[in-house]
């Protein structure tokens, strides 16, 4: 019994979570309304509230989903990468590119991260600021990987290399948000350009 009812919330947050990101994408997050929301994920008003107090929480929980996925999508890839630092760099990084704006649009994403700057001791933002630690977790893992398996040289402090190469990607993706205009082909062209000079000094495997 105690599964069905989790299996029934799971379904109502699924349907919430994608009822929201479809209003707010067709109408904007400010003008979506709670009550729309609803409708759409075929709940009561109530039982939304029941999950989510405000549009806030559920835009943070549509990240959370995120990244979530993008999570389970990336240790794959941190338990098998490519055995050359630029390359594993690329295929973890345009894996998270790809998957950016499947739930959430550009928009979504500014409103996430202004929630996250301007409210930093609220819940939301303090999830939103763990989603974060999560994925520059993971980068730090792959490049901790290549060392084990000497693709990165021994001396490098994975961490701290793990570390730069996530700030880079995310202040990227900040400035892909901000301009609409600009496509995903040229965040991803853009980031590998400045990851590979980095790369090709720690790779310890020299390519011929």
């Amino acid at each position: 019994m105690a599964g069905l009812r989790a299996k029934q919330k799971a379904d109502k947050t699924r349907r919430i979570l994608e009822s929201a990101t479809t209003l707010f994408r067709e109408q904007g997050y400010d003008s979506a309304r709670i009550e729309d929301i609803a409708e759409m994920a075929e709940v009561s008003v109530g039982t939304l509230y029941n999950y989510y107090q405000n549009k806030g929480d559920i835009l943070v929980a549509t990240v959370a989903m995120e990244v979530t996925e993008v999570l389970e999508a990336g240790s794959r890839i941190v338990a098998n990468p490519p055995l050359n630092v630029a390359e594993a760099l690329r295929t973890l990084i345009e894996q998270y590119y790809d998957h950016s704006l499947y739930y959430l649009s550009k928009e979504m994403w500014r409103t996430a991260m202004a929630i996250s700057i301007q409210q930093p001791d609220t819940p939301l933002s303090r999830r939103y600021t763990e989603l974060d630690g999560q994925l520059c977790a993971q980068v730090v893992r792959l490049i901790e990987t290549l060392q084990m398996r000497g693709v990165v040289h021994a001396s490098v402090d994975a961490k701290a290399m793990g570390e730069v190469f996530f700030n880079n990607l995310n202040m990227m993706f900040v400035e892909f948000c901000k301009v609409d205009a600009m496509p995903l082909e040229e965040l991803k062209a853009r980031v590998n350009a400045q990851h590979a000079p980095i790369a090709a000094l720690i790779n310890s495997i020299k390519i011929v």
